[in-house]
């Protein structure tokens, strides 16, 4: 199967490629977006220092791996 070009002769990126992109940046948006209200919920419940942190992080990483899933499926679909 031969290989898309662009209009300047780089190949496309394959289906794979876009599907590994698409969960890079679903977890970026959703580690900001974890991060935003990662602390506001922390800090609502009363949360300080190192337990606070471990909050945040926690739901950073939850909402990232999260709205990553959610992005490389949908980027899987349009392949």
């Amino acid at each position: 199967m031969p290989v898309a070009v662009g209009p300047y002769g780089q190949a496309q990126p394959g289906c794979f490629d876009r599907v590994k992109m698409g969960f890079m940046m679903g977890f970026a948006v959703g580690m900001a977006a974890g991060a935003m209200f990662g602390t506001f919920s922390c800090l609502r419940i009363g949360m300080r220092g190192r337990e606070l942190m471990g909050g945040v992080g926690k739901t950073m990483m939850q909402s990232g791996g999260t709205f990553g899933t959610f992005m490389s499926i949908g980027m899987g679909i349009r392949c």
